[in-house]
């Protein structure tokens, strides 16, 4: 039997991460854990920001300006939101060093993909990528090593993107426990609109909603919230920039997503007026299937209350 020779440690020379919130701090905390990399530097625009990583001692290195940060890296993570992709870029695009792989985490990729591909020089391997992993919470403090773990990160390398550099970007992500899945940006785009875009923009507006009725109904709608309102405000208490750029920049796949939203939402509600309950039956048993199979694939806990603890 001929054994698979050990993964090198450390799998990166030089990994920079842009961008210390959830996303960037879990990052390089996974990395620490797991001797991903030899060395990892940390950056982001902030100077409190980049004050609290150093305290945390979650990266070697905290670099001053976005240049410093990516001198000599091997791998780049952006992990700012979408709309300040095109001038991380610019920003970073002279210091790169051929070869260099740069990726992101975005939740929409053919719009970073192109602010990408607008900056960065020839010799550089663009791999955007999107870790399909999170919290409601956000900076620093919120991030854990085990954020990725059993957790889908999806790339998504252009027509003609160098092999070995794809392979090496995907070891890194199952190294920090993700399970790796390769697609177009396009067929991203469309699937995390279904799965993860237009949640958000139902919750942020049934949140919204509920807000312009609170003074009608003299705070009852907070008092007496009950599980399912909860769980929207707490899709609804996400990153406003990051989901804002979001929408802006997967408009298309967002549209289309909530057009054949709007036509069931205007199927159930005849079917609501018309008691069809033989109608709702089917569809409320067809969901609850869809959440099995979540809770079967190991994307979701089937516990009690959602997991929560008790109150």
């Amino acid at each position: 039997m001929v054994l698979d020779p050990p993964l090198p440690r450390p799998l990166v020379g030089r990994l920079t991460v842009i961008g210390l919130g959830l996303i960037g701090s879990s990052i390089l905390r996974a990395v620490d854990v797991r001797q991903l990399a030899g060395t990892s530097v940390a950056y982001d625009a902030a100077p409190e920001v980049r004050a609290r990583v150093a305290e945390l001692g979650i990266a070697d290195e905290v670099a001053a300006s976005p240049a410093e940060a990516v001198a000599d890296a091997d791998i780049v993570i952006l992990c700012v939101p979408v709309g300040a992709m095109g001038a991380v870029a610019q920003a970073i695009a002279p210091h790169l060093k051929p070869g260099a792989i740069v990726s992101d985490v975005g939740s929409v990729k053919g719009a970073v993909l192109a602010a990408l591909r607008a900056h960065l020089p020839e010799g550089v391997h663009i791999i955007p990528g999107h870790p399909v992993a999170g919290t409601e919470y956000s900076g620093p403090d919120a991030g854990f090593a085990t954020l990725f773990k059993n957790r889908w990160s999806i790339l998504t390398p252009p027509e003609g993107a160098d092999e070995p550099a794809v392979a090496r970007l995907s070891q890194l992500w199952a190294e920090m426990g993700a399970n790796v899945e390769i697609m177009s940006a396009e067929h991203h785009d469309l699937v995390l609109a279904i799965t993860s875009h237009v949640p958000h923009l139902i919750a942020y507006n049934i949140v919204g909603t509920a807000a312009d009725l609170e003074s009608v109904t003299q705070s009852e709608v907070i008092k007496y919230s009950a599980g399912g309102f909860r769980d929207f405000t707490r899709i609804a208490a996400s990153d406003p920039t990051m989901w804002r750029d979001v929408f802006l920049n997967n408009r298309e796949a967002v549209i289309e997503v909530l057009g054949r939203f709007t036509e069931d939402l205007i199927a159930l509600q005849r079917a609501i007026r018309w008691e069809q309950g033989e109608t709702l039956f089917n569809l409320f048993t067809r969901t609850r299937a869809i959440r099995r199979s979540i809770i079967e694939i190991g994307q979701e806990t089937a516990a009690p209350n959602f997991g929560r603890e008790p109150e």
